[in-house]
């Protein structure tokens, strides 16, 4: 017999359907094509040993839409950022690993014999086996899972690296984007949203205190955010800084969009900072959002499990809806719930993906992993569901940083419960992956079938922060790869040697 709560989230499955996406209708040749490519699709996850390298090569060739949990800085391979690094005439301390940026120091060792030095450049990396092999196990987490030595907790070692590569990530902004732009393209990815810069951000302790004093009280906290808010409207100084803030971005994202690929930003704040810090920052990212260009969204980041972020969680979703009400145009993605049993106390897990869609008004949410102890979990599901609020599913990410897999991770109740979600990378240059790879773990890992992996494929376009018009362009430009794809599929099928065949 089922328990009210059960009889609750079956109905959600079948509630409010979602809308169709526009697409054109398929000939008879195209609906043939897809069907053998889901016979094959079926052959590749049959069985308790999915086939690994087939479903590779598939989900290699396989279209597949947009990326929209990305990362511009944790995107961006090691290899890369060493590229980079001689470009700005900078060095690398062979025994911190840290990037060296005071020219005296760096012009000091280059005065130095080679072997003497203690500041290389890229290629005495490189030359260099131990200290390159040491300095990408700190700059990313590769070799994390296959050797012995000692290393810190896969989430430390995570967000450290951000602070080994910051001053080349922070510079080369075309370079960079063009090569996410080249990955893409190579990887038949045609969409990325990209968590690009943080908004400009201004420190007040005045503001701060008055903000966690408020922090209680709806009302009285709505009052000083709006004569914040006023201040900044009425300052030339942040309107020019927004102003700056935006043409970076614009110039940066020079030669990006083509026939082959679109690429649009999401600008954040950072939820470590002091509210003062966090507000202003998150005035100007809405007001970027606002001006119709190529920002198309606001984000949240920063681990969700420290101090800070725990702390002021609750406060931060108020401002952010206080904001959504303020500029009601502009798209909110929020991480929210990228927390694990242990990461903190368990009341600290009880509210953060209801909140971010509840109190800040979120359209779509990141991670959302602790979706299970939630204390309103049904009505989280409920609420996504009928609203069409998708999840954004970085399986990589959450494996890595908080060790959740297999049927621990809550994309089983996202999918059993009809919330819409969409498969991304989160930070593929630190853990070293790909969108083809995710769509392998999602495969081989959960098994849905053909037609829910290609739903997914598309919903990263129908998801995306973009005017219709450029849905609608996406949407027709992936029809027709997968139509290039299902009949490729199709006839590769048609070229398998039986087995037979091969041992004669």
């Amino acid at each position: 017999m089922q328990n009210n709560f059960s009889r609750l989230l079956i109905a959600l499955a079948v509630a409010a359907p979602s809308a169709a996406l526009a697409r054109e209708p398929l000939t008879a040749s195209r609906q043939a094509n897809e069907a053998a490519t889901a016979r094959h699709y079926a052959t590749l996850i049959k069985g308790d040993d999915p086939k690994l390298a087939e479903l590779t090569m598939f989900f290699t060739q396989m279209p597949k839409g947009g990326d929209l949990h990305h990362h511009y800085s944790g995107a961006i391979y090691v290899e890369q950022y060493l590229d980079f690094l001689d470009r700005q005439g900078l060095c690398v301390n062979k025994q911190s690993y840290r990037i060296e940026t005071d020219k005296a120091v760096i012009a000091a060792e280059r005065a130095k014999p080679a072997k003497e030095r203690n500041c290389l450049s890229s290629m005495e990396v490189y030359a260099d086996d131990f200290t390159w092999r040491e300095l990408v196990q700190r700059w990313s987490n590769k070799d994390f899972d296959n050797h012995g030595a000692l290393q810190p907790a896969p989430d430390r070692l995570f967000f450290q690296t951000f602070g080994y590569f910051g001053p080349v990530s922070n510079a080369n902004f075309k370079e960079g984007l063009q090569e996410l732009k080249k990955r893409a393209i190579a990887e038949n990815v045609s969409y990325i949203e990209t968590m690009f810069k943080m908004a400009p951000a201004t420190a007040n302790p005045e503001f701060d205190a008055r903000a966690w004093q408020l922090a209680g009280d709806a009302a009285a906290l709505a009052i000083e955010l709006q004569n914040a808010l006023d201040a900044f409207e009425r300052d030339p100084a942040f309107a020019r800084s927004v102003a700056d803030f935006v043409a970076k971005i614009d110039e940066a994202s020079q030669g990006i969009d083509d026939e082959r690929f679109t690429m649009r930003y999401q600008t954040y704040v950072l939820r470590l900072l002091n509210p003062s810090q966090v507000f202003s920052s998150m005035v100007a990212a809405f007001k970027s959002a606002s001006m119709g260009g190529k920002v198309v969204g606001v984000n949240i980041v920063g681990q969700e499990s420290t101090m800070v972020s725990m702390r002021d969680y609750a406060l931060h979703m108020k401002m952010f809806g206080f904001l959504n009400k303020a500029y009601p145009n502009v798209k909110v993605a929020m991480h929210a719930g990228e927390l694990a049993m242990g990461d903190v106390p368990p009341e600290g897990l009880k509210f953060h993906i209801d909140q971010a869609l509840t109190v800040a008004g979120a359209d779509r949410i990141g991670h959302g992993i602790d979706l299970a102890h939630e204390a309103n979990a049904p009505a989280i599901l409920r609420k996504m569901r009928i609203d069409d609020i998708p999840v954004e599913i970085n399986l990589t990410s959450n494996s890595f940083i908080n060790g959740i897999k297999g049927e621990n991770h809550p994309l089983t109740l996202y999918r059993k419960y009809g919330v819409p979600y969409v498969i991304s990378t989160d930070d593929a240059g630190v853990t070293r992956h790909t969108l083809s790879q995710e769509y392998v773990l999602l495969a081989s890992r959960y098994k849905p079938d053909y037609a829910e992996v290609k739903k997914t494929s598309y919903n990263s376009i129908r998801y995306a922060f973009l005017p219709a018009a450029d849905k609608t362009r996406l949407t027709r430009q992936l029809d027709a790869r997968f139509a290039a794809f299902e009949a490729d599929t199709a006839k590769l099928v048609n070229t398998v040697v039986p087995t037979r065949q091969m041992k004669k």
